[in-house]
């Protein structure tokens, strides 16, 4: 059995990472050991590593993973659609784990906001089982966490996201109530809003409009389905809302989701909403982001609006049986557009972070 394993570890925000070596232990009751094969490079994590979100120090950062099992422990015996699982199997799991009963939970049906909730990347490195996060050549699976095998079919490039931006997408358009012959509009086509463009038109929307200010994420939402993109510099003032609402007639659109992380884009997205509209925010994961918008619109236009954080697991198997039926006609892990080794995660961050990348993934 190997005793050690190494972890790029983020000892404090905007300083390098360093690759260190931590204790390996047998799996406990209900652990898997997961031997890492790749992790993606989300947006909250840059944000954690810009210290713009706080997050434990040291600490292993990544939760978009997937692996192999290579310990199993003897309570931990199937995934979530009640697969046997085994020594080998590639899977992933739920960026969060909550072990026991729990009022939003039982009551509410909200596991992902349970009492005690803790994340994947959002641990400290320095307490056992120090390995709870992607950036290393190892993971523990807890307890509480659903576990999810993945089809053969998929690659890793395929699978990586699966478990934060696409449950999160699907969890998005479920929340947004988007159907047949719907006009949405995504503000933000990182890789989650490319997720929602091709997801919304799958649920039946007609017409989907996507906003960014990158040319080459306006291309690929085309590609994903998108009937309309916009780039937001063009724009000065009202001019955006004016263009959206002339692209979705009589009144506007049906649904706006925001998944690019910038409150002020909230008031104009609000303005693109048809009477009776939905409003759904999803990017919005670091504290202080304050806007101000005239809340008399909510009541006479009748517009719902709602945030959503995280997602129920059920999503993420949503989430995988979408990429594996549309795989042959989206081109999804092209969304993966650079790979790094763990020896090279600075330089992998450093990518992500200006935006030069849909998704960088690191394979250790």
């Amino acid at each position: 059995m190997t005793t050690t394993a190494r972890a790029a570890v983020y000892e404090s925000p905007n300083q390098p990472f360093e690759i260190r070596e931590f204790p390996l232990r047998p799996v406990a009751d209900g652990e898997l050991l997961v031997r890492i094969s790749m992790s993606s490079i989300c947006r909250s994590d840059i944000h954690s590593w810009q210290g713009k979100r706080p997050n434990p120090c040291p600490g292993i950062l990544g939760h978009e993973i997937i692996g192999t099992i290579d310990q199993q422990g003897s309570q931990m015996r199937c995934d979530l659609r009640g697969q046997t699982l085994a020594v080998g199997d590639r899977i992933t799991w739920t960026e969060f784990f909550h072990d026991g009963t729990d009022y939003y939970q039982d009551l509410h049906d909200l596991p992902q906001k349970a009492g005690g909730l803790r994340k994947y990347g959002h641990e400290a490195a320095d307490s056992e089982p120090h390995f709870l996060g992607g950036f290393a050549e190892y993971c523990y699976v807890m307890p509480g966490t659903g576990v999810l095998k993945l089809s053969d079919q998929l690659r890793d490039e395929e699978a990586v996201p699966l478990n934060c931006a696409a449950a999160t997408m699907a969890s998005v358009c479920e929340a947004s109530q988007i159907g047949l012959g719907d006009a949405v509009v995504i503000q933000g086509l990182g890789l989650l809003g490319i997720y929602g463009v091709a997801m919304a038109r799958a649920r039946g929307a007609t017409r989907v409009i996507g906003i960014d200010t990158i040319p080459a994420r306006l291309a690929t939402a085309r590609r994903f389905g998108a009937t309309c993109t916009l780039n937001a510099d063009d724009f000065v003032g009202d001019d955006l809302i004016a263009a959206v609402r002339r692209e979705t007639p009589p009144d506007g659109a049906d649904a706006v989701l925001e998944v690019c992380g910038v409150a002020g884009v909230i008031p104009a997205g609000l303005e693109m909403l048809r009477k009776g509209g939905r409003y759904t925010t999803a990017g919005l994961v670091s504290p202080g982001a304050d806007i101000t918008f005239d809340a008399n619109l909510l009541v006479q236009r009748m517009i719902t609006l709602r945030g959503i954080h995280n997602y129920h697991p059920r999503h993420l198997i949503q989430a995988h049986d979408f990429v594996l039926r549309e795989r042959t006609n989206l081109p999804f892990g092209e969304l993966i557009e650079a790979c790094f080794p763990l020896a090279q995660i600075n330089h992998a961050f450093r990518q992500a972070a200006d935006r030069s990348v849909m998704r960088a993934c690191v394979t250790p």
